[in-house]
């Protein structure tokens, strides 16, 4: 299974969630506010449960971002290790080829040993 990803892939992708989660906070503070003409309408339970869902806003809003900022901070957490992996990947393969002798003898001898075996 070959699996190919753009270098920056997870960068912008927690770049754009993070964005989102900015927006999706400020959509939460602007249904409040569209509801608030609506305060003065409601009597009784209704008023309580209006009254209750206000007061509930900003928990569901620093709930809301603490998930996503969760999110972000696994992409952050994955980018790293692809990354790094990376990094030690090609590092491995450089030292094995700095000691690798590619001299046409060294070859020949492991080629011909090869074909006697």
């Amino acid at each position: 299974m070959k699996f190919s990803m753009e270098d920056q892939t997870l960068v912008k992708l927690g770049q754009r969630s993070q964005t989102e989660s900015e927006d999706l906070a400020t959509l939460v503070r602007q249904l409040v506010e569209a509801a608030e003409p609506l305060e003065g309408v409601f009597n009784g339970p209704a008023r309580a449960k209006f009254n209750e869902f206000k007061a509930k806003t900003d928990d569901i809003s620093t709930s809301l971002n603490n998930a996503l900022s969760g999110i972000v901070g696994a992409i952050a957490g994955q980018n790293l290790a692809f990354v790094t992996a990376a990094e030690d990947g090609a590092g491995a393969h450089q030292s094995a080829q700095g000691s690798t002798d590619f001299s046409s003898e060294a070859v020949l001898a492991r080629i011909s040993g090869q074909a006697s075996a």
